[in-house]
């Protein structure tokens, strides 16, 4: 088979499922037949022009499959190993790498072809039959037999980006955290809070559906921000402010909002894709004198985190499968990117089957 269909952006809110060429595994890299992908917010970025992609590229970054090619020098997989990749796919041989900050791959080191190996926004991605990995060796992680597709498909972006806003901070044991947005992203987020050891969970949204999921993911309470004052509600529950705010969403109210309900000695925890100029008001951030820390992370990739977030399927400490709500073909993906923009039909995520 010489041809494949992928799904391929071709301009602002234009993409299309097409036949293109297929893959073939070159040295240290693999090719899996795609068995299951997704959507994600970031996707939505780049069909609405919002995030920088090459026209032509094949977009996605959500792989579960199973090897159909492996290249020379990659050892210790073979033909049929069902497989998840990460959305990062780092080289491991960078300085970034090499230094433990995987999803900066290459950046720094001056080398092109390395710099920021992510599927799906600088290469060829999963929403097709079949996907390019490269550096398969850092980046082919082995799926238990007794996992599902669907139980791994959420962790390669959604639950690694997810539980890195609680890993980030870092939340510690007994933490009051505070989580702005509960979608996929903030109840991933919200369930690394638990898994964390918080000894209080605050989910903040403006849908019934992501509120109740919210509390499935373990959140003690939710706050719906229509109806109540969400900064005073937060002060009063916690006693003066968080400890931890994670902000899930990428928007200047969202981040001004993590930061408000801070104490000071506090951690702002940033998951956001800020598409627009972000501003720090001097009152929300104490004008700089109430000790505040803001970090930043990049949903972390390669197979030793993807192993570790199957160990934590396997074991039954998360489950990401009530996430996903709605399943379509790889034909029908113009309709699933419609009803994800949408946020309609309580939509959270989707499994797309090629």
């Amino acid at each position: 088979m010489k041809t494949m269909k992928a799904t391929v952006f071709h301009g602002a809110n234009d993409i299309r499922v097409e036949e293109v060429s297929r893959p073939h595994a070159g040295i240290g890299e693999a090719v899996i037949r795609v068995t299951l992908t997704t959507i994600c917010g970031t996707d939505l970025h780049i069909l609405r022009g919002e995030y920088p992609v090459k026209p032509g590229l094949i977009i996605g970054h959500e792989p579960v499959g199973v090897i159909e090619e492996l290249g020379v020098g990659v050892t210790g997989y073979k033909i049929g190993d069902r497989v998840l990749v990460g959305a990062v796919t780092p080289c491991g041989q960078c300085r970034a790498c090499l230094s433990g900050h995987l999803s900066q791959c290459g950046h720094g080191d001056g080398y092109e072809a390395l710099g920021g190996w992510r599927i799906g926004n600088t290469i060829n991605g999963a929403q097709a039959e079949y996907l390019l990995v490269p550096s398969a060796q850092a980046n082919l992680a082995k799926i238990p037999d007794e996992l599902t597709d669907e139980q791994a498909l959420l962790l390669s972006d959604i639950a690694s980006t997810g539980f890195s806003g609680a890993e980030a901070a870092p939340v510690r044991l007994g933490d009051a955290v505070v989580i702005f947005a509960q979608g996929p992203i903030g109840l991933c987020a919200t369930a690394g809070a638990k898994l964390m050891g918080a000894s209080l969970i605050i989910g903040i949204d403006g849908d019934d559906t992501r509120l109740a999921m919210a509390r499935r993911m373990g959140a003690n309470v939710v706050l719906d921000y229509r109806a109540v004052d969400v900064l005073a509600e937060v002060k009063r529950l916690t006693g003066g402010g968080a400890d931890v705010a994670i902000e899930a969403l990428g928007t200047q109210q969202t981040f001004e909002g993590a930061l408000r309900c801070l104490r000071p000695g506090g951690t702002l925890s940033s998951l956001g894709v800020y598409s627009g100029k972000l501003q720090m008001p001097h009152d929300a951030f104490s004008a700089g004198l109430g000790d505040h820390r803001i970090v930043t992370t990049l949903c972390p990739g390669g197979k030793e985190r993807m192993r570790r977030l199957l160990s934590l399927v396997q074991s039954g400490r998360f489950d990401p499968t009530p996430l996903i709500t709605h399943r379509f073909s790889l034909d029908e993906i113009p309709q699933a990117y419609q009803l994800f923009g949408e946020r309609s039909d309580g939509i959270l995520k989707v499994a797309i089957k090629p």
